[in-house]
């Protein structure tokens, strides 16, 4: 792809809004993780979710198939802790925020995010310049009804509950 449509192509991206997120591995003694708005459901038979992840990041080598994960949807009050866990931050340093515990598979959960998805990774592909991490959902927690946090037009915005 030339520049201008590799520009293009990021502009169009730019305006998929996405749900943020921090996607955790290790355990609570080693945490490990970054922020990510790259996340979707793949099926719910078995429940299953996808997360990508640039190859460049100091956070990769540690997530590999078999491993676990937990995909922590933030709510609209967790800005900042969503650009802590996306700066250069030291892992100690990132997880100094935030109350972590964790669920079935050991990996590090935050217990104030909207929702916590706690996946075995099943497999990973390889495309382009990204890791496509598969996620098969082992335990999950709803815990608040707050507003959500979204990435849209390269800005942060609340996504109000549905009324009712």
């Amino acid at each position: 792809m030339s520049a201008p449509q590799t520009s293009a192509y990021r502009d169009a991206m730019a305006r998929l809004g996405a749900a943020v997120t921090i996607v955790t591995t290790g355990t609570l003694e080693s945490p490990v993780g970054f922020t990510a708005s790259a996340v979707c459901s793949v099926t719910d038979t078995p429940p299953t979710v996808l997360v990508c992840l640039n190859r460049n990041s100091r956070a990769r080598a540690f997530f590999h198939q078999g491993a676990s994960m937990c995909v922590n949807v933030l709510s609209s009050t967790q800005q900042d802790l969503a650009n802590h866990f996306a700066s250069p931050n030291s892992m100690e340093d990132r997880f100094a925020q935030g109350h972590w515990s964790s669920l079935t598979t050991g990996a590090p959960v935050l217990n104030e995010a909207l929702v916590n998805l706690d996946c075995e990774i099943s497999q990973i592909a390889e495309v382009g310049t990204h890791s496509v991490l598969f996620g098969l959902v082992r335990a999950l927690c709803n815990h608040t009804t707050a507003n959500g946090l979204v990435y849209f037009s390269r800005a942060y915005h609340s996504l109000p509950q549905a009324p009712g």
